[in-house]
C-alpha cells in the first residue's frame, strides 16, 4: 500500500528535532522510572528516538514524581486531582456521576495550561490513574495489564482498570498473562470504552499456575461479590491473587513491552490508514500492515501481520 493513503499516530516535530513526550505517573513510578533508565541508555549511545520534557503527576504528595523529576533532572508538572475534586465539594473521584465528569473535564483543562509551556509531542502513561481527555489532543501512550488480542464475542475481553483484566483472565480460565501498549482514546461516558485504542504491542505470554481447584473457588467468589466494588476494594482471595500476579506481569510484561514500544512510536514506526488499521514502518516508505507487534526481551520485535 503506498505510504500516501496511511497518517503517522505522532505529530512531526518541529525542524526535524526529537519528539518529545510528557511521562505521567500516580504512584511509584516504576515503569515511569524504568522508561527513563532506558532512554538514559540509549542517549548515551547516540540512539534515542525521543526526548522527555517533564513529568506529569495527579498526587504531588504521594507519587514518587518529585523524587524521579530530582534524580533525572526533570520538571515536575503537579495538578492533585483530589484537592481539585475537594474544592468542588466532591468526596469520591469518579466519573460516575455528571458533576464528577463535569469536574474531570475542568480538572483536564487546568492540567493541559500546566503542561502547555513543555509543549509535548506525545503522553506516555506510566500508571497513571484518572482517566482523562488530553487523549483528544495528545497522542498517549499507555501499558495495560491485559491481552488484548484475547477477543471473546469480537470484543476485548481483558480490559479495566486496576487489577480487573487480571482477575478476568483467571476466571476465564487462561494460563497466561500479557501486558499490551494501546494508543489511548479520549474518554466517553464512565470510560467503559478506555481500552479501545490501537494496540501498538504485547508482551511475551507470562505464564500463570493454576489449579482447577483454584478457578473454581475464585469462581464462587466472583459469583458471591456484590454488584458495586467497595471503595477499598472486595478484600478477598480472587483480588490478593490478581494483584500478585499483577505485579510479576509488571516485570515480565511490562517492563519488556512498554519502553521499546514507546521508543518505535518516537521513531515514528506507528501509521493508519482512513479505516483505522495500524500498519508498521520497517524501513523508510515500506509499511506493513499489522495486528499488533509482540516485544521480547532479548530486544528483537515479531510482527503479528493483519
Amino acid at each position: 500500500m503506498p505510504s500516501s493513503s496511511l497518517r503517522p499516530l505522532l505529530p512531526p516535530s518541529p525542524n526535524g528535532s526529537l519528539p518529545s513526550c510528557a511521562i505521567f505517573l500516580s504512584g511509584s513510578g516504576s515503569n515511569a522510572r524504568e522508561i527513563l533508565r532506558r532512554l538514559q541508555e540509549d542517549q548515551q549511545a547516540d540512539r534515542a528516538t525521543f526526548r522527555v520534557a517533564c513529568l506529569v503527576t495527579d498526587a504531588p504528595e504521594t507519587s514518587r514524581a518529585r523524587e524521579l523529576g530530582q534524580l533525572f533532572q526533570l520538571p515536575v508538572v503537579e495538578e492533585d486531582i483530589r484537592s481539585f475534586y475537594h474544592a468542588r465539594g466532591e468526596s469520591r473521584i469518579s466519573l460516575a456521576t455528571e458533576a464528577g465528569r463535569r469536574i474531570r473535564e475542568e480538572w483536564t483543562a487546568s492540567l493541559q495550561a500546566k503542561l502547555a509551556p513543555f509543549a509535548p509531542s506525545f503522553g506516555v502513561f506510566a500508571g497513571f490513574v484518572p482517566l482523562t481527555n488530553l487523549t483528544a489532543t495528545l497522542p498517549c501512550l499507555n501499558v495495560h495489564p491485559g491481552d488484548l488480542t484475547y477477543l471473546k464475542e469480537g470484543r476485548r475481553l481483558l480490559v479495566g482498570l486496576h487489577q480487573i483484566p487480571v482477575e478476568l483472565a483467571i476466571l476465564e480460565g487462561l494460563d497466561w498473562l500479557r501486558s499490551s501498549v494501546i494508543l489511548a482514546t479520549p474518554v466517553t461516558g464512565g470510560g467503559e470504552d478506555m481500552d479501545g485504542g490501537p494496540l501498538l504491542g504485547i508482551s511475551p505470554a507470562l505464564p500463570m499456575e493454576l489449579s482447577p481447584e483454584q478457578l473454581e473457588a475464585f469462581r464462587r467468589l466472583q459469583e458471591a461479590r456484590p454488584s458495586r466494588r467497595p471503595a477499598g476494594g472486595f478484600q478477598d482471595e480472587l483480588e490478593a491473587f490478581a494483584r500478585a500476579r499483577q505485579e510479576e506481569l509488571k516485570e515480565g510484561g511490562d517492563w519488556v513491552v512498554f519502553y521499546p514500544a514507546v521508543r518505535d512510536f518516537g521513531a515514528d514506526r506507528f501509521h493508519v490508514d482512513d479505516a483505522g488499521h495500524l500498519f508498521y514502518r520497517q524501513a523508510p516508505g515500506h509499511f506493513l500492515p499489522v495486528r499488533t507487534v509482540e516485544y521480547h526481551k532479548d530486544g528483537s520485535r515479531e510482527l503479528l501481520l493483519g
